[in-house]
């Protein structure tokens, strides 16, 4: 748990930093400043997209996944956790206090990093991938809340939740770091991140948090296949 711990200390650090200097700027910075974060985020999001290895496992994960987080409404649930702690601050977040609890916390669970870094912390007691992490979440926090408010701090509190769980689970997860199964979840991770840079651009009001059931269906798809593939053979 060391990594998820550090991990969770840099954003909240990072988030205190942007939220320092997010308070001197000027609105008219701020608004620019989302488009430069929104358009560097989809950029990492095609080259995460970029390393898929079966396009139709992505396509069938990402429209399945969809549905499914629109069933369960997914992101109302994070939405609502966010707003829980808003009204227990006495409504003082602001006014984009949900939108950059969700975006953050969505923003800093999707990637390989969070994957291998767990698997590796939890199995060998290697933090070294996380540390890593850690440094570019503590960069994007404050990016992110120098501009969105405090809402980014509290996804550390998702951060600890979600890595903290991966790293205990890592014995059942060690098939996840086998390639092409890595590489289509990269991928749509990907895809999640480029619509993450959509909604901050107000090109569209993608509801990010209910594709996030794709996640698990991706695995799904590529560890069932290969699975038959084996037993054909």
């Amino acid at each position: 748990m060391k990594g998820t711990i550090v991990n969770t200390v840099a954003v909240i650090l990072g988030s205190s930093i942007g939220l320092y200097l997010g308070a001197r700027l000027r609105e008219d910075i701020k608004k620019i400043m989302v488009q430069g974060v929104a358009l560097s985020t989809i950029l990492i999001g095609v080259k995460m997209g970029l390393e898929v290895k079966n396009f139709l496992i992505v396509i069938a994960s990402m429209v399945i996944g969809g549905a499914l987080g629109e069933i369960w409404r997914i992101e109302d649930g994070i939405a609502n956790v966010g707003k829980y702690i808003e009204n227990k601050l006495g409504g003082r977040g602001g006014e984009n206090f949900v939108k950059g609890f969700v975006l953050a916390s969505v923003i800093f669970c999707v990637g390989p990093m969070t994957i291998l870094g767990c698997i590796q912390d939890g199995l060998k007691g290697d933090p070294s991938i996380l540390y890593v992490k850690s440094m570019l979440d503590g960069l994007t926090s404050i990016m992110l809340s120098s501009t969105l408010g405090i809402g980014v701090i509290f996804s550390a509190l998702i951060v600890l939740l979600f890595q903290g769980g991966l790293t205990i689970l890592a014995s059942f997860l060690r098939f996840l770091t086998e390639g092409s199964i890595l590489s289509n979840f990269t991928s749509l991770g990907g895809l999640i991140i480029i619509a993450i840079g959509i909604r901050m651009l107000e090109i569209k009001e993608i509801k990010v948090g209910n594709f996030l059931p794709a996640l698990a269906v991706v695995i799904i798809l590529d560890y069932g296949i290969k699975i038959i593939g084996t037993l054909i053979k």
